[in-house]
């Protein structure tokens, strides 16, 4: 059996078992069952076994899951899952937001096992350690900004009527509240990772900043991020507004880190 279908084999075991919590987490909002404890087994099962599968394509090809999109999308299904499970795991109130994170997680997988596992080549731009500090700043910042639109989007289906009773949970204003609070350390971890970014581009390219697309669209998202919590600081919005902002920083973001970087011709660039 070659690597490549060994690191196959580990990673669609973790795909089952990050269905089987997904699907225990929807049931339990469901049909009113405590499903904590599996859900949190389960997630840590996929974890884990999600990490041996990048462990072993890093061990094979010798170099990190960031060359190509099959790596991107499979590093950060990995590091969205590790914040929410740690999130699970401390903080009460996101364990029913379960049924709302998990989903979005279950797209990405999809689009990660339609995606080609071919090796890509790694280019020497990306022999620095300021590559992995900028990576793992935004995958913090993503992952924040995750946690958020889970809350937001139980704020939104309340709001909306929509499956309202299912969630034993803090009122709205209160989730309103914490995601604001997930929102404001993603700013933290978005500022830092445009810096980092900047001073990798130097290292790479002997410029900080030159507005080819990406870096256009990572700026948009940090100023619609940041003029979102002054907005709901300053004016204080109704909870189904302010959750409305979130999910458009999500969209900014989702696109920003999985659309405009495969799109982009210039030397800064997602898959190369």
């Amino acid at each position: 059996m070659s690597g490549l279908d060994a690191e196959l084999r580990v990673l669609w075991s973790a795909v089952i078992v990050y269905v089987i919590a997904g699907s225990v987490a929807i049931c339990g909002l469901i049909f009113r069952r405590r499903m904590e404890r599996t859900v949190l087994a389960m997630l840590l099962l996929a974890l884990v076994l999600h990490g041996v599968a990048i462990g072993l394509r890093w061990d094979r090809l010798g170099h990190g899951p960031f060359i190509t999109m099959f790596e991107i999308l499979s590093s950060n299904v990995w590091s969205l899952t590790f914040v929410f499970t740690l999130a699970y795991w401390r903080i009460p109130a996101i364990r029913p937001t379960a049924s709302v994170v998990l989903p979005l997680i279950f797209v990405m997988l999809a689009w990660l096992l339609l995606s080609s596992p071919g090796e890509g080549f790694f280019p020497p731009t990306y022999r620095t350690v300021w590559l992995y500090i900028h990576i793992a700043f935004g995958k913090v910042f993503l992952g924040a900004v995750v946690l958020a639109v889970g809350l937001s989007g139980v704020i939104l289906l309340r709001s909306a009527g929509i499956a309202g009773r299912l969630w034993t949970m803090p009122d709205n204003p209160s989730l309103e509240e914490l995601a604001y609070r997930f929102l404001a350390v993603g700013l933290v971890f978005d500022t830092l990772m445009l810096i980092s970014g900047a001073i990798w581009a130097q290292d790479a390219w002997g410029r900080y900043w030159a507005w080819d697309p990406l870096e256009s669209w990572a700026f948009l998202t940090w100023l619609i991020l940041g003029f979102s919590i002054h907005l709901r600081v300053t004016y204080r919005p109704p909870p189904a507004i302010a959750a409305g902002m979130v999910c458009l920083v999500f969209v900014m973001a989702y696109l920003t880190f999985f659309g405009i970087p495969f799109l982009s011709k210039v030397p800064h660039q997602g898959a190369v």
